[in-house]
């Protein structure tokens, strides 16, 4: 079988990484989750390991290295859901080497395959992260800061050529709007009439603060290139940078902890910072030449 080797490996790979995940968890849930995707990772293995005799596969200990810093900086829901994502093409392959397969073998894999279409994603579903109950508030936060900012940071580029100005005054907005973002949080939490449901208990205080750190810390990042050079252009240029940055990062965050497309989510927000940003410089300018603030403020 030509690809047996590969599928030891990727079985292997998948059940070295789910037993050290289980071994650094500290929820006991979590932990009886990702023991039991371990064991069906070493069962597989050990199915496909029948085909290459003698053969053991050897991880690269940056492979594991890598999983460990995605579990630290992005939670363990994001980085189990990131390891699957290539499940859907290996059940593929593995229906294809069906066809070629008799008695037992044939049994062996089709459950092998039920595994991967369901026990898998059914004990992925047990597992319970903070962050994914809070991860649409983390979403308001940056999606609105970096669609009003940049609107603010194109604005004063038909206003002033002092890029000081501009990024103490996206600052200023960006910190008044962070206040109102958590106070709008807090009340639609508070309001929510299933806080019970698939996200479990949401506190209305958590929701608040999150959305407001995540909103302030948008502003921050943005302004940035404002406080390193005396360029408008180029600071509205790298800012813009920064904000497709943080788009890609929240929208490729989303897509794989929600199963969504990454493409359309991601253009969809850029579009609307772009836009938002066309509109704002529009007005800027002609407010700007309009009460000459160009002479007044540079």
């Amino acid at each position: 079988m030509m690809k047996a080797r590969q599928y030891v490996i990727d079985e292997y790979a998948d059940h070295q990484l789910y037993k050290e995940l289980a071994a650094r968890e500290k929820d006991s849930g979590n932990k009886e989750a990702l023991s039991k995707l371990a064991e069906h990772e070493y069962d597989h293995y050990l199915f496909w390991r029948k085909f290459t005799p003698g053969y053991q596969p050897v991880l690269n200990p940056l492979f594991l290295a890598g999983f460990r810093f995605m579990r630290r900086f992005c939670g363990l829901t994001f980085t189990i859901k990131f390891l699957e994502r290539h499940e859907h093409a290996t059940v593929q392959e593995y229906k294809s080497v069906l066809a070629g397969l008799f008695g037992e073998d044939k049994a062996r894999l089709e459950k092998i395959i039920a595994d991967e279409n369901e026990h898998e994603k059914f004990f992925i579903g047990q597992i319970q992260e903070t962050v994914i109950k809070y991860i649409g508030f983390v979403a308001l936060g940056l999606a609105d800061a970096i669609v009003e900012i940049t609107g603010v940071h194109a604005g004063f580029l038909g206003v002033t050529n002092s890029t000081l100005f501009a990024g103490i005054s996206g600052l200023i907005v960006g910190i008044s709007a962070a206040i109102s973002m958590g106070s709008a949080a807090y009340l639609q939490a508070k309001q929510d009439p299933s806080p019970k449901g698939a996200f479990g208990h949401r506190s209305a205080w958590k929701s608040a603060v999150i959305t407001g750190i995540s909103y302030i810390l948008s502003v921050i990042m943005l302004a940035i290139p404002y406080f390193l050079t005396h360029n408008m252009s180029y600071a509205f240029m790298f800012s813009i940078l920064v904000g497709m940055t943080l788009v890609a990062f929240l929208t490729f965050y989303s897509a794989v902890v929600f199963d969504r497309r990454f493409w359309r989510e991601f253009l969809e927000t850029v579009g609307l910072m772009l836009a938002t940003a066309a509109i704002t410089f529009v007005l800027g300018a002609f407010l700007g030449n309009a009460f000459g603030l160009q002479h007044i403020m540079s």
